[in-house]
């Protein structure tokens, strides 16, 4: 049997990226499985590759009302919800002088608010399913601070923090909450902040312990512990993934 044999997951920002790659695992490993997006054509294309057991939904995260379909799809589709992946998120370069409060506002809406309602749509049916675990992708910017990223950095630690709430309020509902905090990974998250142009990373992978960056699969892997039962005395706890880029201080190179 699968490592998620009999569960329904439901993840946010899995048309590609991060979130595709976990979508894939977690279908592999037995679960059913609600892409959700806002990119509709890469998320449905995905879901008719993965197979029955899976569906997509359409979703902005920041908006409440799209969060309750999505839930009710969800349970709709295949009768229950045990795993939730927040993944959805997006990156705004800037420095703090010139960061535009339209830009500022942005972020913190679909990535702090809608982790937000993502954790608050889910407390219902994983109660009713006798518990769950809910997985909030924060960042290494959720553990210290890196320049050019005033908002991202505020979305990620207030995931950071979000998280440990919850985990002390649905403890006792045998629901888990634990932050994943990714470092530099080959996403086209951030060629899109930088407005789609190539990114360098050598500059960046000389201070990692690694010396890459990381891959999707690999994120992906670290949800699939946190979403099974192999992290069952796991909640409220931060788990990193950065190639040891939190290993070290912050002198520059």
């Amino acid at each position: 049997m699968g490592r998620l044999a009999g569960k329904v997951a439901l993840i946010t920002g899995a048309a590609r990226g991060q979130g595709a790659a976990a979508a894939r695992r977690f279908a592999e490993e037995g679960a059913s499985v609600l892409l959700a997006d806002i990119n509709d054509e890469e998320g449905k294309a995905l879901a008719e590759e993965l197979g029955d057991k899976t569906a997509y939904h359409h979703l902005d995260v920041s908006d409440e009302d799209e969060w309750a379909s999505a839930v009710e799809h969800a349970v709709s589709e295949f009768g229950t919800l045990n795993v939730l992946l927040n993944n959805a998120g997006v990156l705004h370069f800037s420095e703090l002088g010139s960061t535009k409060l339209a830009d500022y506002e942005r972020v913190i809406k679909i990535n702090q608010v809608g982790a937000f309602l993502g954790m608050r749509s889910v407390v219902e049916p994983m109660t009713t399913a006798g518990g769950g675990s809910v997985i909030n992708v924060s960042s290494v910017e959720g553990l210290a601070g890196m320049p050019f990223l005033v908002a991202y950095t505020a979305s990620k630690f207030a995931i950071r923090g979000m998280t440990k709430v919850a985990a002390l309020e649905l403890g006792d509902r045998g629901i888990r909450v634990n932050s994943l905090h990714p470092g530099m990974i080959d996403t086209s998250m951030v060629s899109d902040a930088a407005g789609g142009a190539e990114v360098d990373y050598s500059r960046i992978v000389r201070r990692l312990a690694l010396g890459r960056v990381g891959q999707p699969e690999e994120i992906a892997s670290l949800a699939l512990f946190l979403a099974s039962d192999e992290s069952s005395y796991c909640t409220g706890a931060e788990f990193v993934a950065d190639g040891g880029a939190t290993a070290t201080h912050a002198l520059k190179l």
